[in-house]
């Protein structure tokens, strides 16, 4: 899909508010609200984006863990499916040429006995470690432009919205309705819950006021024609952690950047065009950050889930 720089602009609008009014986003970009949307749609039903409304797991008293599991090969994707159906796991991603599992999971405790039960029972699956995420950089609750990053500081401030009267309480089926549809109406999200739409719009100004709820633009990287995604393990001098984390998140393809536990205490996903974009990535921008001691990278290969 070639995008041009109005569908960038609303795709950097919806980063910043995914549920913004399209007249609102039109009056910024100076088009007409029937266009704006007009694009929106185009983008959603050719599957390049979706709006997914998420709990900040911190917030809501949980801790998200980054799962490595290295399988033989003939059953990875195998249990890749199995982890993808599960409703506390999320960006379910095969890599390194298919023998290992790289996913997110959200547990109100450590994860490892969950991980004994259910999962090495198999011998195919050989090793499985886990790195609890301390600190968003980019990505999850911060949000990323990424390739849509077009809009001015000024635009940038106009759209952003503004909440007050926080209200922390979650309720699952305003939750699970958010999830599967961003942009549901406030009509739909009554019929949902059964609350009033007064009601309904209340509860979900009042999470966003208190940060409990925030909004992931869903986007299909290949479907915008980027086709070498990565996850980067890195290991880092603790005293530079955060200087490298906050260089990670000021570059265009890194759509996550995080502080973790483990030896790999540094984490990112990067989008590129292709292999040879990724190639002067590696060499020319991360081969530049001060405080990187060892890096893996793992291409991924196939994504079994996405934002969840």
């Amino acid at each position: 899909m070639s995008l041009d720089d109005l569908d960038r602009a609303v795709l950097h609008a919806l980063h910043i508010d995914g549920r913004v009014q399209f007249n609102h986003v039109a009056a910024v970009l100076g088009t007409s609200p029937q266009t704006v949307a007009r694009r929106y749609r185009k983008l959603k039903e050719t599957g390049a984006l979706r709006v997914v409304g998420m709990i900040d797991a911190r917030k809501a008293g949980q801790v998200e863990w980054f799962l490595r599991l290295g399988c033989t090969p003939d059953a990875a994707l195998q249990v890749a499916r199995a982890l993808a159906k599960r409703p506390d796991t999320s960006w379910v991603q095969l890599t390194s040429g298919g023998t290992e599992i790289s996913c997110v999971i959200r547990a109100a405790n450590a994860p490892e006995a969950l991980l004994l039960q259910q999962l090495p029972k198999t011998p195919k699956v050989v090793s499985v470690s886990a790195h609890c995420l301390l600190r968003s950089f980019v990505g999850g609750p911060v949000g990323w432009a990424g390739r849509a990053d077009v809009l001015t500081a000024a635009q940038t401030a106009e759209l952003t919205p503004a909440f007050e009267h926080p209200e922390p309480e979650v309720d699952e089926r305003l939750t699970t309705a958010l999830h599967q549809d961003g942009r549901a109406t406030f009509a739909d999200l009554a019929k949902a819950t059964g609350w009033s739409e007064p009601t309904v719009r209340r509860r979900v100004n009042g999470l966003r006021a208190a940060g409990v709820l925030y909004f992931d633009v869903d986007v299909d990287s290949h479907a915008l024609g980027f086709t070498a995604m990565a996850v980067l393990w890195m290991s880092v001098q603790p005293k530079r952690l955060v200087k490298v984390a906050e260089a990670l998140a000021q570059q265009p393809e890194v759509a996550l950047a995080a502080i973790t536990t483990g030896p790999a205490n540094v984490l990112a996903k990067v989008v590129c065009r292709d292999i040879d974009a990724l190639y002067e990535y590696l060499t020319e921008r991360v081969a530049t950050i001060d405080g990187i001691e060892r890096m893996e990278t793992a291409p991924v290969i196939h994504t079994v889930k996405r934002a969840a």
